[in-house]
């Protein structure tokens, strides 16, 4: 952890790169991951001309999943009472990664192309996006990326097409996880740890109480280095 702000709008993304780094600092980035928040994408390429913006994996995977439970919500309205038994259980088995289903979980989901044809389709199309992250050629990913969302758009579904324009939207920033295969994986353990410390105090009641904990227990604080040598022990 290098620096604690409050909020988590532009304002505050602004502030972090005005004070903490210098203007030499800022122009030696070569490349930066986030979520798709408007605020963290326009500091990064306001501040930080020399980089690649990067999107972070699980944000974009996270977001085809709302598509797809979108897609089933809106099924699960029209739906009637008997097809409804049918979809009961489906939303966590829909977000699950290919390679941790049960062979009966994939039975399951396949069988939807004759219970249920457009959740069976948003389904497809996500499992299909997996393959995306696999690649290690760019021109291949774009290639796989272009065809995709074509499909995709073929679908008819409201919420994948919504996700398809948001892709394209963010393309450059999409297909640039290839080359770089940045992610926010350590930015969303720090924030798992602040969490757990957040909860445990059960709240702060003020940001800067806060702060020193955040900093005491992730910001890499050589607690024995601050003891003076006479007082210490070992």
């Amino acid at each position: 952890m290098v620096w604690i702000g409050q909020g988590k709008g532009r304002e505050t993304a602004d502030k972090f790169f005005m004070e903490a780094l210098s203007p030499y600092q800022k122009s030696t980035i070569t490349a930066a991951s986030c979520d798709m928040s408007e605020a963290y994408m326009g500091a990064i390429k306001t501040h930080c001309p020399n980089a690649t913006l990067v999107l972070d994996h699980f944000h974009i995977v996270k977001a085809l999943n709302a598509a797809v439970d979108e897609v089933r919500k809106e099924q699960w309205r029209l739906a009637n009472a008997h097809e409804r038994k049918m979809l009961k259980g489906l939303r966590w088995l829909l977000y699950r990664h290919s390679a941790t289903r049960s062979k009966r979980d994939t039975r399951t989901l396949k069988a939807l192309e004759k219970a249920n044809n457009a959740i069976y389709r948003a389904w497809r199309a996500k499992d299909e996006f997996e393959q995306f992250w696999d690649f290690k050629a760019t021109w291949a990913a774009e290639r796989f990326l272009k065809s995709w969302m074509t499909s995709t758009l073929k679908s008819r579904l409201k919420p994948m097409r919504d996700f398809v324009f948001t892709v394209r939207r963010h393309y450059d920033s999409v297909v640039a996880f290839i080359d770089s295969r940045l992610t926010n994986a350590v930015a969303e353990g720090l924030n798992r740890i602040i969490k757990i410390v957040k909860n445990r105090a059960s709240g702060f009641r003020t940001l800067q109480a806060f702060a020193d904990m955040i900093y005491l227990t992730v910001g890499d604080v050589n607690i024995p280095g601050q003891i003076p040598v006479k007082f210490r022990t070992l």
